[in-house]
Formats: structure tokens, C-alpha cells, sequence
């Protein structure tokens, strides 16, 4: 199996075949329908600068194994931090015991076959052979040209963080497949002070790649940006109140999918009936301009995997199609109980976590309008820029999001930037609001984090300019 890259990674831990097989057999001793074991081991490093000063750099290791044994709808899972056969036996029992107040079908562990899978993230140099005295150079030049950028700037921070992670999956019918995780995040915040007003802007990349990828233009973008927005927050005035026509910028706009949308497809809400689009597969829920998907197959994307968490292949699976929904996002469970076959969306955050359908990168593709038509369209209205968070409550799609900068639209054109506005709304309700979709399709680089059941997994968003006919729009105080 050792041809297969990574797979022969926990060797240096003790663990072989021969391991996997006895803790399988222990987990499915009683029956089971499913069952699966997920190595992972991961090393991060971290450095930060903050007034010219290093004020924080660690390194972290983090190791262990969780057993998953699924009986009709019932889930056990347990994990262990210690790689020894008898700890991972015990966890196996544990798993077994959870799980065995279903009804246990048979399970004959079958013969384990490694094999390769893609490679959306290839990388030339891992970060483990990148030293720190490689790192505080490149966030500390961050720092410096922010200063330079404008002499208002008080206050500037600068970081810098990432990952090798290792995972080996091992499955009851006999697949394994293994993966090597890279990740990397940079940030620079300022804070800029003019006539006794101050305010604070900040922009943040984040991929699945090597120190390569922070190209002189990505490192030029990621002090421009920073420094931008700070200075506009001194030009901002409040947004005015009420319903009215909102453009969102392509980018990072993606938030209203993944929020408003994206996690009223993941099919755990559908099939339990919480999410409001449990019933309207085949259904019109959005205009012929509206195709949303969700992509694990987007290279070096912060949200793309070459396999996901149970050991299914990733794929682009088209959500919305013309307006018409026509799929969930599904792991295993919800696989067999809709009778379909797996997204590549069973997703975890850690060998601690069991496996849930997730997000991995959500858009919206193309449309047919320029970006400026879009916002010569608009009288009067909002083009948000930047957001921050957003809150969902799935069962009836209602949303709330915080729009940290955006500009004033007054008569088709962008005027005064503004900051601290609140979108509220109804994420069916405004997919049927979409007046016009841009051909600007930006996938953000931004280090999003998606929450769900205490768990939290890296993806990535995206969208084209789109204008929503109606949103309310709450303005934020100074």
C-alpha cells in the first residue's frame, strides 16, 4: 500500500495494517452498517507582530484517531490521542457500545485497498521545512510597507499562520485513502487616526498552499487592501434605514450564500425536515440567472479537499441550477437514506469530531450583466463590499448580516462610503429577489471559518456583483 502518497505517514507512530484491521474488527465485532476510522496528525505554526515587536510565535502538534460505527441513524464515535493499539481498541468498544442501540446489520470487514486520489493542492515545499526565521521577515516587510502607505497610520498588526496536516482514512469496506492538508493564512490590520477620528481596516488572505503563493502582487494586495479600508472608514457616514435595492461586490459577498442558503442544503437540516428547502427538490426557488455549487475540486482553495472526512471523492456539486434546486450536500448517512451517492461533503474538524455535511467552497457562477450596468441600475441603495459575520436560523431562513464597509449608490454610482450596516432578511425570499447577476465571478481568499454543532472547518466563498431588487437594511451608528 506504501505506493500510494502519505498513506505510510503513522508508521513513525506505530500503526500499520495490521493495526487498522484488529481496531475495524473490534469496532464491528456486534454489526454495524458503517463503520471508519480517521487518523489525523497536524503540526501549526503561528507568528504575529504588533508594534513592531513579535509579540506571539508557537508551534503546536496535535495526533490521535476517531473510530465511527453506524448503526441505522444511530452514530457511536469515540477517540483517542494515543496511538497504541490498546487505546484505539478501547475507543473501538466505546464507538461500538454507542452505536449498538440501533439495529445491527452484519459487517464483514473486507480487504483494505489503498488508493490514490487527486491532488487540488499540490505544494512544492511544506511548511515544516520553512524555519521562522524565514517567516518574521515577510510579515514584518507587511508591517513596514503598511506604515509607509500612509502617515496617518498609528497602529499596525501583521501575522501569519499554517498547517501540515496528515489524515489516513480506513473504512469497513476495505477502502483507505490518505491526504496531506496544507493550509496558510496571512493578515495585516492598522489602525488610522485623522482630526481626533480613528478607525481600524483589516484584509486577510488564506489558501491551501505553500509559502510560494504569497506572490509580491498578493503581499502588495494584502497591505493595499488593509490600508483602504481603514482610511474609507474615516470617510464613512451611516447608512440610512429601510427596505431598498442592496448590490453585493463579487468576493466576498459570497457570505449571503453560505449563510442565507448554503447551509439549508446540507442534507442532515433536509433530512430531519428543520431546513426550508427539505421539500422543493426539482422546485423553482431562484431566477434562470441564479446557479449556485459547491466545490471541493477548487484548486488551493481554502475550502477544497481532494477527499473528504469519510473518504468519499470530491466533486462540483451543482446546488441550484437555473434557479432550480436540484441537490443537497450529503455525507454517507444522508447518501443512503435519500438513496443517492456522496457529495464529498462529510466533513469534521478534527479526529475529536464525528463526520457532518458541510460546506466546502460555495458560489454563485456567471451571469450575463457587466458589474457597472449593476450599479447604473440603482437610484438609491447599497453596494456592500465587506462583511464580517452573519447568523442564520435555518428552519425558516431568516438571516442578519454585518456588513462591515460598503458605499452609499446614488444615482448609479458609488458615492459615500459608509460602514457598520446590518442586511436583514430571508434567504428564499431573497434568491427570488435577484434582479441581475454580474460575470465577475471572485472566489474570496479570505480566511473563512464555517460554525456548525460546535465544529468548525475552513471553506471558501464567492460570487459575481448581484443585485437583490428589495433587502432591508439597518444602519449602524458611529
Amino acid at each position: 500500500m506504501s505506493a500510494v502518497p502519505h498513506l505510510d505517514h503513522f508508521e513513525r507512530f506505530g500503526v500499520t495494517e495490521n493495526e487498522w484491521r484488529r481496531v475495524l474488527a473490534e469496532a464491528t465485532a456486534l454489526g454495524a452498517d458503517d463503520a471508519d476510522l480517521y487518523f489525523e496528525h497536524t503540526t501549526a505554526t503561528a507568528v504575529a507582530l504588533s508594534d513592531r515587536i513579535v509579540n506571539s510565535a508557537h508551534t503546536s502538534v496535535d495526533v490521535g484517531v476517531g473510530v465511527r460505527v453506524v448503526v441505522g441513524d444511530q452514530v457511536g464515535y469515540a477517540y483517542t490521542e494515543e496511538l497504541t493499539l490498546p487505546a484505539m481498541l478501547e475507543a473501538a468498544r466505546i464507538a461500538r457500545e454507542i452505536a449498538r442501540s440501533g439495529q445491527a446489520s452484519p459487517l464483514q470487514v473486507v480487504g483494505l485497498q489503498a488508493r490514490a486520489g487527486s491532488d487540488f493542492y499540490p505544494v512544492n515545499r511544506r511548511w515544516a521545512e520553512v524555519d521562522v526565521s524565514e517567516r518574521i521577515p515577510l510579515i514584518r516587510a507587511w508591517e513596514e510597507a503598511a506604515f509607509a502607505a500612509d502617515p496617518r497610520i498609528e497602529k499596525v498588526q501583521a501575522n501569519l499562520s499554517d498547517a501540515d496536516k496528515y489524515v489516513v482514512i480506513v473504512r469497513a469496506d476495505g477502502k483507505v485513502v490518505a491526504d496531506y492538508r496544507p493550509m496558510t493564512r496571512g493578515g495585516v490590520s492598522c489602525v488610522l487616526e485623522d482630526g481626533g477620528r480613528r478607525e481600524a481596516g483589516g484584509y486577510g488572505v488564506a489558501a491551501r498552499n505553500d509559502l510560494s503563493w504569497y506572490t509580491p502582487e498578493r503581499q502588495e494586495r494584502l497591505v493595499r487592501e488593509a490600508v483602504k479600508r481603514a482610511s474609507d472608514a474615516l470617510l464613512s457616514v451611516p447608512a440610512p434605514a429601510g427596505e431598498m435595492p442592496v448590490v453585493m461586490a463579487a468576493g466576498s459577498s459570497g457570505i449571503l450564500l453560505h449563510e442565507a442558503i448554503g447551509h439549508g442544503m446540507e442534507a442532515d437540516f433536509n433530512r430531519k425536515g428543520i431546513s426550508i428547502f427539505a421539500d422543493r427538490i426539482d422546485t423553482r426557488i431562484a431566477p434562470n440567472e441564479v446557479t449556485i455549487v459547491d466545490d471541493g475540486t477548487l484548486p488551493g482553495a481554502r475550502g477544497a479537499v481532494n477527499v473528504d472526512d469519510e473518504g468519499s471523492e470530491t466533486e462540483k456539486t451543482v446546488l441550484v441550477e437555473n434557479g432550480t434546486l436540484r441537490t443537497f450536500l450529503h455525507d454517507r448517512i444522508s447518501a443512503r437514506h435519500y438513496g443517492v451517492n456522496p457529495t464529498g461533503s462529510g466533513r469534521r474538524e478534527s479526529f475529536r469530531h464525528p463526520v457532518l455535511p458541510r460546506m466546502r467552497c460555495t458560489y454563485m457562477e456567471n451571469g450575463p450583466h457587466d458589474p457597472s450596468e449593476i450599479i447604473k441600475s440603482v437610484d438609491k441603495g447599497i453596494y456592500c463590499e465587506s462583511f464580517q459575520n452573519g447568523q442564520v436560523a435555518i428552519g425558516a431562513g431568516d438571516f442578519a448580516f454585518y456588513v462591515r464597509q460598503g458605499y452609499l449608490i446614488e444615482n448609479g454610482k458609488l458615492t459615500q462610503p459608509v460602514k457598520d450596516v446590518n442586511l436583514i432578511g430571508n434567504g428564499p425570499e431573497v434568491l427570488a429577489a435577484i434582479e441581475m447577476v454580474g460575470n465577475d465571478l471572485a472566489i474570496d481568499e479570505g480566511g473563512w471559518t464555517c460554525g456548525k454543532d460546535g465544529q468548525s472547518v475552513p471553506v471558501s466563498q464567492g460570487m459575481p456583483t448581484v443585485k437583490v431588487g428589495k433587502l432591508s437594511v439597518g444602519g449602524g451608528a458611529r
